[in-house]
C-alpha cells in the first residue's frame, strides 16, 4: 500500500475517544482498526457517577450500551473495532502497565497496520495508563510510524499538552507536528460532516459532558510524529 495510504491502528482509551479525537482522519481512512483498550465491563454489577450522567442504571448496560454506539460510529467511518478485556478506571480495575503493553503489542501484530496512532494521555488517568504502555512499546516497534494525537476535551486542560510534550523529551522521544498522510479523496466539508453523524452515535457521552462542554471534539484535530531520539540528559 502506498505512503498516501497508510493502514492505521488507533489506540483508543475508551469508546469514544477515537472518534471525538481523530475523527475527520477516520473518514478519509476506511478499514482503519479502531482499538478500545477499556472495553470490558466489571467482574460484578456496581453503579458509577458517570454511568448515571449518562443514564444508565448500572456498568452492565451502559457497556451494553456504550458498544452498540460505537458499533454505530464506527459503521459511519467504516472502520474495524477490536476490543480488550480490560475495565476502565470507575470500575475499579487497574491491569499493570506491562500488562496492557503485552496485549496491545500482540493485537497490533495481528494488524497489517504500518501507522500507529496513541493518545498523548492528557488529563485522564485512563488516558495516561494507556500512553504509557504505548510508550513501553513504541522502542520495539519503531519500524512502523507512530503519532500520537490531543485528545479532544481533555486537551483543553491548562498547560496538559506542554507538559506531555516536556515528558516525551525526557523520555528520548522526539515529537513533531505532522499530520498523518492522506487517505481517501474527500473533501472537509464531508469529512466534517462524517465525523459530526459518528459523534452523535455517542449519545449516552453526550449527555453526561453536557451541552457546551464537548464542543472540543469538532474543533482542529491535532496530531504529533513520534520517533525514538536520544533521551534527554537528567
Amino acid at each position: 500500500m502506498s505512503e498516501t495510504s497508510p493502514r492505521l491502528f488507533i489506540v483508543s482509551p475508551h469508546f469514544d475517544d477515537a472518534v471525538f479525537s481523530c475523527g475527520e482522519l477516520l473518514a478519509a481512512h476506511p478499514d482503519t482498526a479502531i482499538c478500545t483498550v477499556f472495553a470490558a465491563p466489571p467482574e460484578q454489577e456496581m453503579h458509577t457517577e458517570w454511568d448515571e450522567k449518562s443514564g444508565f442504571t448500572g456498568a452492565y448496560q451502559a457497556i451494553h450500551a456504550r458498544t452498540l454506539e460505537d458499533n454505530l460510529a464506527l459503521e459511519v467511518l467504516d472502520a474495524i473495532p477490536l476490543r480488550m478485556p480490560f475495565r476502565d478506571g470507575q470500575y475499579r480495575d487497574s491491569p499493570s502497565i506491562s500488562k496492557l503493553a503485552a496485549a496491545l503489542e500482540e493485537t497490533i501484530y495481528r494488524t497489517t497496520a504500518n501507522t500507529l496512532l496513541m493518545p498523548l494521555g492528557l488529563h485522564h488517568d485512563d488516558h495516561v495508563r494507556v500512553f504509557e504502555a504505548c510508550c513501553e512499546i513504541l522502542p520495539r516497534l519503531s519500524h512502523l510510524e507512530w503519532f500520537g494525537y490531543e485528545e479532544a476535551i481533555h486537551r483543553r486542560t491548562p498547560g496538559v499538552v506542554q507538559a506531555r510534550l516536556a515528558d516525551l523529551v525526557q523520555r528520548g522521544v522526539v515529537a513533531t507536528p505532522a499530520q498523518p498522510s492522506a487517505g481517501h479523496t474527500i473533501d472537509a466539508q464531508r469529512r466534517a460532516q462524517l465525523k459530526r453523524e459518528a459523534v452523535n452515535a455517542y449519545g449516552s457521552q453526550l449527555q453526561a459532558f453536557g451541552a457546551g462542554n464537548y464542543d472540543d471534539v469538532f474543533a482542529a484535530e491535532r496530531y504529533w510524529q513520534l520517533s525514538v531520539g536520544r533521551r534527554a540528559r537528567k
